[in-house]
């Protein structure tokens, strides 16, 4: 038997790394976009400087799991993520869900729901229905949950503007149903901090909205014990563009502001803390989302012990519900998503979720169908029931590599955080624009790195298929859904007590105005049968409605650029048409309808303005009408309409139908986003000139835009 003798770490690191000199001497250390530098071995060695090396799981602070026995025990909640058209065709969709294996309901509301609007709103005529559930009244949230047991069935709710009235018609339709408050458990999202910063789902200011979210962190602590009343929420973040680090920096800070906002509010910590819960996206970058995982428990421990001092331990304790990433997911190719989707399924298992949704692989074309759903549903069923995963509490724990990781995003975490401290807060950074920016440019950054293929996006900018596939994607007819929708609001404003309703009302307001709890006067609203709108009308009526300023980052994706000769080109070809024109082709970037996922708006309104068009970008939440004054206002060549909740197949055509109004014909428009093929022959016989999906090559659209105006 031979024997080996074993040299120190340190040299076995120094052998490999002469090795890989000879194959690749400029590529020796790889930094990430969370700026970490990576080194190509890791060894014991590099566990000399890791703080939490003999950590337990079960034990603060927690880095290796909230449960001793983690999976071992009990696997983690199968959750999906669905909602659409109206509650009867939602409760359907969840039945079959739960039947086939499913174990935790995860509501999706549409977007006029979320912004507080009833469906008869005019300016929610497009969004109805279509990115989720459309709920106006206690009626329809019975209808949402008929025959399934609410007493027994975990249910997370994914609202922060209108969360008020979504809560207390929850909270109704199971007293309806014979279940108390005590007796439901689940997860209500009500992370308004981070619709400041990314989602744009709000409806009031900062401050009465931070008012909102302590009220329903009161009111469970005192009636719904087993009821997560925050998933503080990180998800929007990278979904945004944030980094790793950056969502688990800004995510933890939020938390530490709710937290704060709690205890101002008279709550011990111990009363509410242990029912907190968390919200992370999972991307592509494997390893550093496992150790973001694991980063984000030590973080969470070690804040709330020193700013809090909690008596009882789970107060320490993250837990989180994961889900995979949708701006991974990509229109060209789209079967590739099943295996992105079942790579961040593993990451989440491996850095110990609580629940996890994962995600279909035509959501990059259209809400997913049930063939697709069915696929996302089983990954999840599939890794936990034949990888034998289960069987081990965090096999990766010790890893060289994960470890050092690990450590590396709790060191930069931590001067993020405390740089937020030190301006007061979540909420003043957010008042500032602070993460807003931040994330915005890494999410420029990023989109720069793609388009230069120096991150690589299989069948998008490299391995590209030649053969354009055609799925058969879920269509909802929103105007039939409104209609409906419409129906029942009347029915019910005919049939209620209307004197009841307003004395309610009138209380609600008269609540926003003192220090009464704002969810115990919304439940009296909505057992009166007050609709999310008129509850959503009495808050505003005292704290207004928030109204975003737009901010963006300059210069950032033209020094990506610097020297490109594509590039270049560009801007020769624009000065060009300056000469020609006596001015710099203008362009109106344009969200219409309540959709507030702005990242690709702002990214390509920065990226258009570095190569040299002058680019005006358009407040959220616009109607059609409001889109062609401002285009008319500034005399724009071009109008580019950023869509991602399907609300284009109403409002687009209503604004080439304004643009005629106006003889402004000459006004080319352009579409981006998540559309359809399906819907391109309806939109290009309306008038629009080009449609640009996900992925779209920037220095190309700009390219095809000088076209159209020669």
């Amino acid at each position: 038997m031979t024997h080996f003798k074993h040299s120190p770490y340190q040299d076995w690191e120094s052998l490999a790394l002469k090795e890989r000199r000879k194959e690749a001497p400029d590529e020796m250390l790889h930094t990430t976009l969370e700026g970490i530098e990576l080194k190509p071995l890791y060894t014991a060695a590099d566990l000399a400087e890791i703080e939490y090396h003999e950590s337990l799981p079960g034990l603060a602070p927690f880095l290796r799991g909230p449960r001793a026995t983690m999976y071992t025990g009990r696997a983690w909640t199968v959750r999906q993520y669905a909602g659409f058209s109206t509650a009867k065709a939602s409760n359907e969709f969840y039945r079959k869900n739960i039947a086939a294996g499913q174990t935790g309901l995860s509501i999706a509301f549409d977007l006029a729901t979320h912004r507080g609007y009833d469906s008869d709103h005019p300016r929610v005529e497009g969004d109805v229905g279509k990115a989720g559930v459309a709920i106006d009244s206690v009626e329809d949230m019975k209808t949402l949950f008929d025959q399934i047991e609410l007493d027994k069935m975990s249910v997370s709710m994914t609202m922060n503007g209108a969360v008020l009235p979504v809560m207390a018609m929850f909270i109704v339709a199971a007293e309806e149903q014979g279940v108390k408050p005590e007796q439901l458990s689940g997860t209500l999202q009500n992370d308004i901090l981070k619709e400041f910063m990314v989602r744009n789902t709000y409806i009031y200011p900062p401050e009465p909205s931070m008012r909102i979210v302590s009220d329903i962190i009161s009111y469970t602590a005192t009636n719904m014990p087993k009821f997560n009343p925050i998933s503080i929420s990180g998800y929007h973040m990278q979904e945004a563009g944030a980094t790793c680090l950056q969502e688990l920096a800004f995510t933890i800070a939020d938390g530490i502001e709710y937290a704060r906002a709690a205890r101002n509010n008279g709550l011990d910590i111990d009363a509410f803390a242990p029912r907190l819960s968390f919200f992370f996206a999972i991307g592509m970058n494997f390893f550093m989302e496992i150790a973001k995982l694991r980063a984000a428990r030590v973080l969470w421990a070690e804040y709330i012990d020193k700013l809090f001092k909690p008596k009882n331990p789970k107060s320490l304790m993250l837990r989180t519900h994961c889900q995979t990433s949708g701006v991974s997911l990509t229109s060209k190719d789209p079967y590739n998503n099943v295996v992105r989707t079942t790579i961040e399924a593993m990451a989440a298992v491996l850095g110990g979720t609580q629940s996890l949704h994962t995600n279909s692989f035509d959501e990059a074309l259209a809400l997913p169908s049930e063939t697709s759903a069915r696929i996302a549903r089983n990954t999840q069923l599939i890794i936990r029931d034949e990888t034998e995963m289960t069987k081990v509490v965090d096999p990766l724990g010790g890893s060289y590599y994960i470890e050092s990781l690990t450590q590396s995003l709790i060191n930069e975490a931590r001067k993020i955080i405390d740089e937020v401290e030190e301006m007061g807060g979540m909420a003043q950074a957010v008042v500032s624009g602070m993460p807003k920016l931040k994330i915005e440019e890494s999410a420029t950054i990023r989109q720069a790195r793609i388009d230069k293929n120096e991150d690589v996006i299989v069948g998008v900018n490299k391995f590209q298929s030649d053969d354009e596939q055609q799925l058969d994607v879920r269509v909802i007819d929103n105007q039939q859904v409104r209609v409906g929708q419409l129906k029942q609001i009347d029915e019910i404003r005919s049939t209620r007590n209307a004197s009841v309703v307003n004395s309610a009302l009138k209380s609600l307001s008269a609540a926003a105005e003192s220090n009464s709890n704002l969810l115990e006067a919304a439940i009296v609203a909505a057992r009166a049968r007050a609709t999310l709108g008129e509850i959503s009308d009495a808050l505003e009526s005292v704290y207004g409605r928030h109204q975003a300023q737009n901010q963006s980052v300059g210069g950032v994706y033209g020094r990506a650029f610097e020297h490109n000769e594509q590039f270049m080109e560009l801007q020769s070809q624009i000065c060009e048409f300056e000469e020609e024109h006596g001015r710099r082709p203008r362009i109106l970037v344009a969200k219409l309808g309540q959709d507030g996922h702005d990242r690709g708006a702002n990214v390509i309104a920065t990226a258009l303005a570095d190569i040299g068009f002058d680019v005006d970008l358009s407040p959220l939440f616009q109607t059609p009408e409001e889109i062609v004054r401002q285009a008319l206002d500034n005399d724009v060549h071009i109008i580019g309409i950023s869509t991602q909740a399907g609300a284009h197949t109403q409002l687009v055509p209503e604004v080439m139908t304004l643009l005629k109004q106006q003889s402004m014909n000459d006004v080319v428009v352009i579409c981006g986003g998540v559309i359809p093929p399906q819907d391109h022959a309806a939109l290009y016989e309306a008038g629009v000139s080009e449609i640009f999906g996900p992925g779209t090559h920037i220095p190309d659209a700009a390219a095809n835009l000088l076209d159209h105006l020669k």
